[in-house]
């Protein structure tokens, strides 16, 4: 009977290599096509996991990674009792609650409404005006935001002194600097997050639209029963996505934006491990704090799929 079992094995085995070795010769190109991403993703993403061994060692730079001695958790000790932490730690995670709020549901919106124009060069107009600001870098986008809002010259300023209000250092001003990164940041991504969601839209069947006017239902209507369940499946998954980045608020645009007068409001983790790892050669210690930061971002996202798919009924989710 074992030797039944696992001649099948072997059979099956063997076929599922020469059906993967068709699957392959037959779509060779593509896949030349999709190596060098996967280059890529195994240099950046895969071989720097095994650098987290720093966060456990007291890194010397003459001795290397492998022979430097081994800290154990002294550095996440340090870490947590560090009067900075607190501070980062509440400007990540305000940071990326207040885009999850404001920011996240913005190309949601913007595609609900080019889903309702009938005018197709409107619709291409309009969309393609909202999403280049997406392929501007934070560089160059950061510096329009800086003189448009500038205290001397920028037309922000000038305007609100003709108007009779007093100029405003907006960029200097901790009250206003969390808002201004959540602005700019819908500004420039929610034209290009927009795609997604029509293309979601693209898949609803008109049949559905075609039922839900025979039986005397609105506009809003048939957003709520037909339009938003048909692209549910993508929201959720998209925010799935999204919280499991919630430490990642965004390197390149708190880093232009920001200066030392808005550090108590706008310095988040990023820009700390910039600061403290890079510019201070502090490696060891900045790689604890990027491992907390990735053990809790992948602990949320296992959370929020599993209450995705509890409040679905087991329908919805990454996996």
């Amino acid at each position: 009977m074992e030797i039944f079992i696992t001649k099948e094995i072997a059979i099956t085995r063997a076929r599922s290599r020469i059906w993967f070795g068709k699957v392959f010769w037959r779509n060779r190109y593509l896949f030349l096509l999709l190596l060098p991403m996967m280059v890529w993703y195994v240099m950046f993403r895969y071989v720097p996991i095994g650098g987290s061994i720093l966060a456990f060692k007291d890194y010397k730079f003459s001795k290397g990674i492998m022979r430097s001695d081994w800290a154990g958790l002294k550095h996440f000790q340090k870490l947590f009792e560090s009067p900075e932490f607190s501070r980062i730690f509440r400007n990540t995670i305000l940071i990326s609650l207040y885009k999850i709020i404001f920011q996240f549901p913005a190309p949601v919106i913007l595609a609900l409404m080019l889903n309702e124009v009938r005018i197709a060069i409107f619709r291409r107009t309009v969309q393609t005006i909202t999403y280049i600001p997406f392929f501007i870098s934070w560089v160059v986008y950061g510096g329009l935001i800086a003189f448009l809002l500038s205290p001397t010259f920028g037309p922000v300023n000038i305007a609100l002194e003709f108007f009779g209000f007093k100029r405003i250092f907006f960029l200097a001003t901790p009250g206003l600097f969390r808002s201004l990164l959540v602005i700019t940041a819908i500004l420039r991504e929610t034209g290009y997050g927009a795609i997604i969601y029509l293309a979601a839209l693209s898949t609803i069947d008109p049949q559905l639209y075609e039922a839900a006017v025979m039986d005397g239902a609105n506009k809003w209507r048939q957003l709520w029963h037909v339009t938003l369940p048909g692209m549910s499946s993508t929201i959720i998954v998209l925010l799935i996505i999204r919280i499991g980045y919630i430490f990642d608020v965004g390197f390149e645009q708190v880093f232009v934006l920001y200066n030392p007068t808005v550090y108590e409001v706008g310095d988040v983790i990023e820009t700390y491990t910039y600061r403290v790892g890079i510019l201070q050669s502090r490696f060891a210690f900045t790689t604890a704090l990027g491992l907390f930061r990735s053990v809790i971002g992948f602990a949320l996202v296992i959370g929020s799929n599993y209450l995705a798919r509890r409040i679905s009924g087991g329908e919805k989710g990454i996996w």
